[in-house]
């Protein structure tokens, strides 16, 4: 004859609720979006055609979009609503520089601490990034790059810090994937993870900092000086259409 449960035991047949939300999900999906590409600088973000591509209410939208602001891409414009953030060239070369600090910082302190472990995936990283990049497989550039750096900084043990240096990369890595698609970075990119990495194996603190703090600042000054380019053929252009208009 079966038992009857106890008052207050727990339910075999009680499935636990998902963690992720419908915010958290919507979230994700708009976070993607923009970091691809696939909502360009400035573009409007209009919460009734967002929830409508997604299959949601707007109110886990409304939530979403104020996630984003927080992280800094997304801001609130008086009379235009959201939109997606873009970053100045100044602002371009403040985080490239802010990163180059931290980062170098992040690395010396885990040096000493990576295990043989830790180089391996490091390597399996590295080969997926490489393997992408020569493949032209774009959308995943930015996360494969950010896997190979964080494996390097874990044993740092500063959860925030890393936290605040991804936030950095997820800034910037919309133009950077443009800047190597265009540019053909790809095989620098690849020659200077993999000098990091070996420096880092031989425990060289000095030279790995020295590498990993030139590899972000050449970065970011190759890709502030393509975004000037590019932002100033922008203007040129648009001149020229409204010059022929009148």
């Amino acid at each position: 004859m079966p038992t009857t449960p106890r008052r207050g035991s727990p339910d075999p047949l009680v499935l636990p609720v998902p963690r992720q939300t419908i915010a958290s999900l919507a979230l994700e999906a708009l976070r993607t979006r923009i970091l691809r590409g696939h909502y360009p600088d400035g573009e409007a973000l209009r919460q009734d055609a967002l929830a409508q591509q997604l299959g949601v209410s707007r109110i886990p939208i409304r939530e979403a979009l104020r996630q984003l602001e927080a992280e800094g891409l997304v801001t609130f414009i008086p009379h235009r609503g959201a939109v997606v953030a873009s970053l100045s060239l100044e602002e371009i070369d403040e985080v490239f520089e802010l990163r180059a600090d931290v980062e170098t910082g992040l690395l010396r302190r885990a040096i000493p601490r990576l295990r043989a472990d830790d180089f391996e995936r490091a390597a399996e990283i590295l080969q997926q990034y490489e393997r992408a990049l020569r493949s032209g497989e774009v959308a995943v550039w930015g996360e494969l790059n950010w896997k190979f750096h964080s494996t390097l900084y874990e044993p740092a043990d500063r959860p925030v810090t890393l936290g605040l240096m991804q936030r950095l990369h997820d800034h910037a890595d919309r133009y950077v994937r443009v800047q190597l698609a265009v540019t053909h970075w790809q095989s620098r990119a690849i020659r200077e993870h993999r000098a990091i990495a070996a420096a880092a194996r031989r425990r060289d603190l000095r030279k790995a900092c020295s590498l990993l703090r030139q590899h972000i600042l050449s970065a970011g000054a190759s890709l502030v000086e393509f975004l000037h380019e590019q932002r100033e053929a922008g203007e040129l252009r648009q001149l020229a259409a409204s010059a022929s208009k009148a």
